[in-house]
């Protein structure tokens, strides 16, 4: 502590290093060590005046503060050289079923498909309206028991539905999101609405622009009910009008950060919802209470209007209680608007009837082997083999391809860059957790990460996307147990797409997960191996009694 201490004053007070040079020449020898550095006195000596230098810089830099929007000028590509971004889109013929009823129970309405809903609307047995109005109410009568929600946009909800009506009326039908109530993680900018992002600080923010991925479900003829929970600034569930719970189990958190998004979904509050990802925030969640999510690609959905976070790590995906669902979500939401400088375009060729025999399918059996014989994630595979899928055994490139913790030097320096302004105005202290292993600790941390370290770390970061897709080249689909190794954080570096589904329930009656990995802009064959197993297996459509009365 006394180390870092030195450091600071070496650093940040040009007055100590005028004063005593010889103290300043034995701090930054001491210090240097933090680093995994060694200086002699004479290059020490020479390094003064460069520091002092610096930090002029430095505060000529701070006289005008960068806002969370700034962008960063670089564009992280996870696709290493050789790697071709698919273009040629094709037709998708979503499975909208044609005879779909109303359910005697109208409550049962709240845990139907996108498509199940689809048809309704399509054949107008339920009006947009009627049925915006039917999840408005239910995210009045539960979002304060879950505390999931953070706006509620019923007017706004209320004028979609009214003009997806009309238009279905005179025979204009976008596909099978017109009409359809959704919701949207609350650090998406919608004009005229807050975009608090889950804390203090911002919790009265209004910014006059609506995201990328708003506007792109507008387009389809969504109708935008909420903006949802999310824990402070994208981390766990934890947001300054409470702690977001999971519907399965009311005295347990939802996980993180897309809290309010997983929540809603499982609890039936909406049929769909929108969150994001940097290392873990839909696949957490989702995991907790028992939702299908799609993590996509990295950089195959503009994140402009969206809080960031991590320029080269943060991924926007659709949270749903099918596969189906988040594809159909998916192909709608992807893409780009020129503003996000990581953000393509690219042909999402789903195929909902696709002979999944013909996938080429691997299970991570250094995972696997660790796991009791009973294992649900051992049923999981038996379900594919049962369809006639050959899975074959393979080892995941753990520790091999990953020997340090890349994803903490980048996501950290990254963060305390976009919320720089956060710290140095002190602000940081409005934020709701204050404990050593949350964002204020993390950014004030994070400055003392050299730039050299983070520029490097991001240099074998190149390396492990190169030899990940190696290791990917053979298959279509790698199963892997949701938390286990490194593969999460493997996974968010090299931008890789992945699906997190519901595969059982634990002896306390909870959700457990299980995760598809897929290649780069892949995304169609790791949702078509999740709808089969969805398919022939229950899991996926239990839903929390509570949330049906």
């Amino acid at each position: 502590m006394k180390n870092i201490a030195a450091f600071i004053i070496l650093f940040c007070s040009l007055h100590s290093l005028a004063q005593n040079k010889a103290d300043s020449i034995l701090i930054l020898q001491k210090t240097s060590s933090l680093y995994d550095l060694e200086f002699t006195a004479a290059e020490a000596d020479s390094m003064l005046e460069n520091i002092v230098y610096y930090k002029s810089i430095y505060a000529a830099m701070h006289k005008d503060m960068p806002k969370n929007d700034l962008p960063f000028p670089f564009a992280f590509k996870p696709a290493p050289a050789g790697v071709k971004v698919p273009m040629n889109q094709q037709k998708v013929n979503w499975n909208i079923p044609a005879n779909v009823a109303l359910p005697a129970n109208r409550n049962d309405l709240a845990f139907y498909s996108v498509t199940q809903l689809a048809s309704l609307i399509k054949t107008r047995k339920i009006s947009s309206v009627e049925l915006t109005k039917f999840f408005i109410s239910r995210l009045k009568k539960w979002g304060d028991t879950l505390q999931s929600v953070i706006t509620l946009t019923e007017e706004l909800a209320l004028q979609q539905a009214r003009q997806a009506d009309a238009e279905i009326q005179s025979g204009k039908y976008r596909g099978p999101l017109h009409g359809i109530p959704y919701g949207i993680k609350d650090l998406f900018a919608v004009k005229g609405y807050k975009t608090t992002w889950g804390t203090t600080p911002y919790k009265d923010q209004v910014i006059d622009e609506d995201s990328y991925v708003y506007t792109k479900l507008k387009e389809a003829g969504a109708v935008l009910c909420a903006k949802l929970s999310l824990g402070a600034l994208a981390y766990n569930n934890k947001w300054f009008g409470g702690e977001t719970k999971n519907p399965w189990n009311l005295a347990q958190g939802s996980s993180g950060s897309s809290a309010g998004s997983a929540a809603s979904v499982a609890a039936g509050l909406l049929p769909f919802t929108i969150g994001t990802e940097t290392l873990g925030s839909i696949v957490s969640p989702s995991t907790r209470c028992g939702a299908t999510g799609l993590r996509p690609t990295f950089g195959t959905v503009s994140r402009s209007g969206a809080m960031v976070l991590c320029w080269s790590l943060d991924k926007a995906g659709p949270i749903c209680r099918s596969a189906e669902d988040d594809a159909i979500v998916y192909y709608y939401m992807k893409g780009t608007d020129g503003k996000d400088a990581s953000a393509i375009d690219h042909a999402f060729n789903y195929n909902p009837s696709r002979d999944i025999r013909k996938l080429k399918v691997a299970y991570a059996e250094n995972y696997f082997k660790k796991l009791p014989k009973d294992a649900p994630e051992w049923k999981v595979l038996e379900a594919y083999k049962n369809m006639g899928v050959k899975v074959q055994a393979v080892n995941f490139p753990d520790s091999t391809i990953y020997p340090a913790n890349l994803v903490s030097i980048i996501l950290n320096a990254e963060s305390a860059a976009a919320f720089d302004e956060l710290t140095r105005s002190n602000r940081d202290e409005l934020i709701e957790r204050q404990d050593k292993d949350f964002w204020p600790n993390s950014f004030r941390s994070a400055r003392l990460i050299p730039a050299v370290e983070y520029i490097n770390a991001n240099r074998y970061r190149s390396t492990l996307c190169s030899r990940f897709q190696e290791f990917m080249q053979p298959y279509d689909v790698v199963i892997v147990p949701t938390f286990a190794g490194n593969q999460l954080s493997i996974t968010n570096l090299t931008g890789n797409p992945v699906v997190c589904m519901p595969m059982g329930f634990n002896k306390q009656e909870l959700p457990l997960s299980i995760t598809l990995i897929g290649k780069l802009y892949d995304e169609a064959s790791i949702l078509e191996a999740a709808k089969a197993f969805q398919d022939n297996t229950p899991h996926n459509k239990k839903h929390p009694q509570k949330f049906l009365e």
